[in-house]
């Protein structure tokens, strides 16, 4: 968990400022989740574990196959069409994938206060909620200057609500994906 916990300390005033996770957990996030989720009931860390279809080891399989291909575009540099590629494939990966067989299953069975609580929650909730719809509905697009992206979801979970347009400056997403990646490792890991 080191690995990750240094990727995270470079957000840990966010982590602290958005999602109130005081030191020294948001200088050790992947350390902490992974304790609290070990921590966990053997009833509850079936639950989480029965709560997918798929072998939590094929999902770590995924995310390292996922992490090798970041690596392999870092190599190749910044080209527009593998950079395109590269945003698709981990704004699904961090928010679809993870959201649906990590975040929502996992925070059910946390305590309230628990630093993988928070986490599971943030990635759930509104906006990261919001975008991860538009992602799943190709409801998005890079805003002109690619600084971020612009997207539409509805706020709420009410069908027939109008969809609002929202922004998100790539730092704000490189922050989500940063804390999605981390929490499902250090999570799937400990389950």
């Amino acid at each position: 968990m080191d690995h990750l916990d240094r990727q995270m300390k470079v957000w840990s005033t966010r982590l602290r400022d958005d999602l109130k996770i005081g030191p020294p957990e948001s200088n050790q996030l992947a350390t902490t989740i992974a304790k609290e989720v070990a921590s966990l009931s053997e009833e509850a860390k079936q639950r989480v574990r029965d709560a997918s279809q798929i072998p939590l080891a094929t999902r770590i399989e995924e995310l390292v196959g996922f992490q090798g291909f970041m690596d392999h575009v870092r190599e190749l540099g910044g080209s527009p069409v593998v950079v395109r590629a590269q945003v698709v494939y981990q704004n699904y990966i961090c928010f679809v994938y993870l959201g649906e067989s990590c975040f929502n299953v996992l925070k059910k069975e946390l305590p309230p206060s628990s630093t993988a609580k928070k986490c599971c929650r943030f990635l759930t909730d509104n906006p990261v909620r919001a975008f991860r719809n538009a992602v799943a509905h190709a409801n998005w697009r890079y805003l002109p200057d690619f600084s971020g992206l612009e997207f539409w979801a509805r706020k709420g979970a009410e069908p027939n609500e109008p969809m609002e347009r929202f922004e998100v400056s790539q730092n704000d997403v490189g922050f989500w994906q940063a804390l999605a990646r981390a929490t499902a490792y250090a999570a799937f890991l400990s389950v």
